[in-house]
């Protein structure tokens, strides 16, 4: 592969990115979705789709378009208690709307807060329950008067429509893809999942001057009801994946989590495993649970798709999740740009994990006259030394240079280091099936 990129101006950018698409309202369907693309669209050659409410797609149907315009609660005498222009998190997202007065006591029916954390706004939605509701810091809800009548507004639309979602493709030398996929549907959420929206779309700029061997399908999708979507629409493209990862929560300064694949033993999740394990940063694996974000959709029993889900601090372990303090203090460059790099090794790795075949495998070529032991000179000569006898034994057309890394020990760079030693001297081929 080739490209360049700077990771630390990268980070920087990726920030920028999620302060400017902070302040727009997204849900699962709706305009603040399509603008939410439209900018994405200015940094990559994102295709936007539509897909009409009512549309059939497995066992789901696509929801009416729910669009806001804006919101608030008053008393009696006209004061403002919330606004929807002051968070776009106060109101339940997907609301009927409605328009009335009503009593404190009907009031509190339909307000949510969080008394463990009695200064943040809470996000919470009723997709498909029609409500209508509010979110509040508990300790506004606090100052409400229980003798009070209060006006209510919730100027929203709720009709057929579409679900929009983003799709975009960098064609590689081989028909095989790499999916990349991201949720959308979150308003005012820095960690989740803006950052998993910022470090695709870098990931994306990277990839389409890096002449990749394989093909990348990025989808920027609302969760569930878009990756429910897009395999339906799409079964015929799914052979074509190879593997592939969902990116969420990685702008938070926690250390890495990866949850592995339904299948749990395939290629990304041992090459995922292999880039944490040699990053340097704190990190844990998981096994597959039929929750979480979109990985469930992928790894449905009927695709059974290769995918697994890299995030920093999991959803709901970290305070912040769903709340207003899932802000732009909560990430930051630095630790965008560590995710990012994380990513970039674990594409390295995909990209150049062949097989290959010794050419001289009855017994040990000898590497002094081909001037090899003079290549490895310096500290770690001996080690270099090891590594190539590994790839030469281990080189049998059955073993990916992944394997022989994590058979090994040896840091995968440096067995891929030794292979192209090798090959350059004529000792490997790479295997090609049939």
């Amino acid at each position: 592969m080739t490209g360049e990129i700077d990771i630390q101006q990268a980070g920087e950018e990726m920030y920028n990115l999620i302060r400017r698409l902070y302040p727009i309202p997204r849900s699962i369907t709706g305009e603040g979705n399509r603008k939410t693309l439209n900018i994405i669209k200015k940094y990559i050659d994102l295709e936007i789709l539509e897909v009409p409410s009512g549309t059939q797609v497995f066992d789901w149907t696509v929801p009416k378009e729910w669009n806001i315009r804006g919101a608030y609660i008053k008393d009696s005498t006209g004061r403002e208690i919330i606004d929807f222009k002051n968070s776009n998190l106060h109101v339940l997202n997907y609301s009927i709307p409605v328009r009335k007065r009503v009593s404190y006591g009907e009031l509190k029916e339909h307000i949510f807060t969080m008394p463990d954390r009695p200064n943040w706004i809470p996000y919470r939605t009723s997709y498909y329950k029609e409500n209508w509701g509010f979110c509040m810091a508990h300790n506004q809800f606090l100052n409400l008067k229980e003798d009070e009548e209060y006006e209510v507004l919730i100027d929203a639309s709720l009709e057929d429509g579409s679900l929009t979602y983003g799709e975009y493709y960098v064609k590689g030398e081989s028909d095989e893809e790499i999916l990349i996929s991201t949720h959308i549907c979150h308003p005012s959420l820095c960690n989740d999942n803006l950052s998993g929206m910022a470090l695709s779309v870098c990931l994306g700029r990277y990839l389409s001057d890096a002449n990749s061997r394989y093909s990348y399908r990025f989808l920027f999708i609302p969760g569930t009801i878009g990756s429910i979507t897009w395999l339906a629409r799409n079964e015929d493209k799914v052979e074509r994946i190879r593997c592939g990862l969902v990116v969420a929560c990685v702008g938070d300064s926690g250390g890495f989590t990866y949850k592995r694949s339904r299948r749990g033993n395939t290629e990304i999740d041992k090459t995922v495993e292999n880039v944490l394990k040699n990053s340097g940063h704190e990190y844990k694996i998981v096994d597959f649970t039929p929750f979480g974000y979109d990985e469930r959709q992928y790894c449905s029993p009927g695709f059974n798709l290769p995918i697994g889900c890299l995030m920093r601090t999991p959803h709901g372990e970290y305070p912040e999740y769903h709340t207003s303090a899932d802000n732009l203090a909560l990430v930051n460059p630095t630790n965008l740009s560590e995710s990012f790099s994380v990513f970039l090794s674990i594409i390295k790795v995909l990209e150049e994990n062949k097989r290959f075949l010794n050419t001289n495998p009855k017994c040990e070529p000898q590497l002094g006259r081909r001037g090899l032991y003079q290549l490895t000179g310096g500290d770690n000569r001996r080690e270099r030394e090891l590594a190539m006898l590994w790839v030469l034994n281990m080189s049998d057309g059955s073993n990916s240079l992944l394997d022989i890394s994590e058979r090994s020990g040896y840091d995968f760079e440096l067995i891929c280091e030794v292979a192209q030693m090798l090959r350059d001297k004529g000792l490997l081929k790479e295997f090609v099936d049939g």
